[in-house]
Parts: structure tokens; C-alpha cells; sequence
């Protein structure tokens, strides 16, 4: 009896999507000489799960705070993921890349956040967060899952904008899978 409920929770904000913005971030991601990625908690997964993919897809991409990562410099891109914009680590990696020069893609429910602010593109998912701000959709859902779980279609979504920008298929994609497993 839940699953038809987070389904039609779901729908209702990936509707509210735009997928022009979502074509405009994968070219922005073709262009860029590298992608980092940054989110804490659930977000943070959704961006590593992101970052993987994109790994896959062939693009140059990086988790920041994992010890592989490099210095971000100008040309590269961040996309920062925070369900409330406010997350401290995300918010400050945000303003350290702009004033390195890099474009940063925010993710996030809340388009008049402190992350938006330093962003050069707002992403704006209008779901529920675990702040439940006055202005949020409704939820029955816990915390912030509603967002997190948008965050990761749109990911994917994003994902296969990419992939089309590039012209990377299925075998491709599956030569530059994990064979360690």
C-alpha cells in the first residue's frame, strides 16, 4: 500500500522537472574538463552512485573527499547536492570552486539556499526535505527520502543525456564496468 503512494509522490516532482535544463547540464558536463561531485548522508550516495555512472559513460569524474580525488581547477565542473542548500562541506566546496573558476551545479529543493547562491545553475527539485519547510511537498516518507530518491532518476536521467551527447552504447558502458567482483 506504500508503493503506489512514493510512485505518485515521485511523479508529482519529476514533473516539475524540466528536461531542456537536464540536456543544457549534460552538455555543460560534455564541455568540462572534469566533473566533481559532493553531497553529504543520502545525497552523498546519490552522488557517488552519479559520479559512478558517469565513470562508466567514460567522463572524467571525481567524489570529492575520497583520498583519488585531485585539486579542482578552472574548466572543471561541480555539481553539489544538498536537500535543504544549506550543508556546510557542500556549500563551502561550492564557493571554493567558484573562486577557482569552476562552474557549480546545485541540486536542491530550495532555490533561494545558500548553495543556490554560489551555484552558476540551480537544479530545483521540488521535494519534501527532512526540514519540512513550510513550502515543501508533502510526504509520508521519512527524512529527506522523497528528494533522494528524485535526485537519483534525475541523475540517471541526466546519465543517459550524456550518453547520447557521446554516443556511448551498452557495450561500451559494460567494457568500463567493475570486473573485480
Amino acid at each position: 500500500m506504500f508503493i503506489p503512494t512514493i510512485l505518485k509522490e515521485i511523479d508529482t516532482v519529476l514533473r516539475q522537472v524540466e528536461e531542456n535544463q537536464l540536456q543544457d547540464i549534460a552538455l555543460q558536463m560534455q564541455k568540462a574538463n572534469r566533473i566533481f561531485v559532493i553531497g553529504e548522508g543520502r545525497s552523498g550516495l546519490m552522488a557517488k552512485s552519479f559520479a559512478m555512472r558517469l565513470m562508466h559513460l567514460g567522463a572524467t569524474v571525481y567524489v570529492v573527499g575520497e583520498t583519488i580525488t585531485p585539486s579542482i581547477a578552472s574548466g572543471d565542473l561541480l555539481v553539489a547536492i544538498s536537500g535543504s542548500g544549506t550543508t556546510k562541506n557542500v556549500v563551502w566546496t561550492a564557493e571554493k570552486s567558484r573562486s577557482l573558476g569552476c562552474s557549480v551545479i546545485a541540486m536542491t529543493t530550495n532555490p533561494e539556499s545558500a548553495l543556490a547562491g554560489v551555484s552558476t545553475e540551480i537544479l530545483h527539485v521540488p521535494a519534501a526535505t527532512k526540514y519540512r519547510r513550510e513550502n515543501e511537498l508533502k510526504t509520508i516518507q521519512p527524512l529527506g527520502s522523497l528528494f533522494d530518491q528524485c535526485a537519483h532518476i534525475i541523475f540517471d536521467a541526466l546519465c543517459l543525456h550524456f550518453s547520447a551527447l557521446n554516443e556511448v552504447d551498452h557495450t561500451a558502458v559494460f567494457g568500463r564496468h567493475s570486473n573485480l567482483e
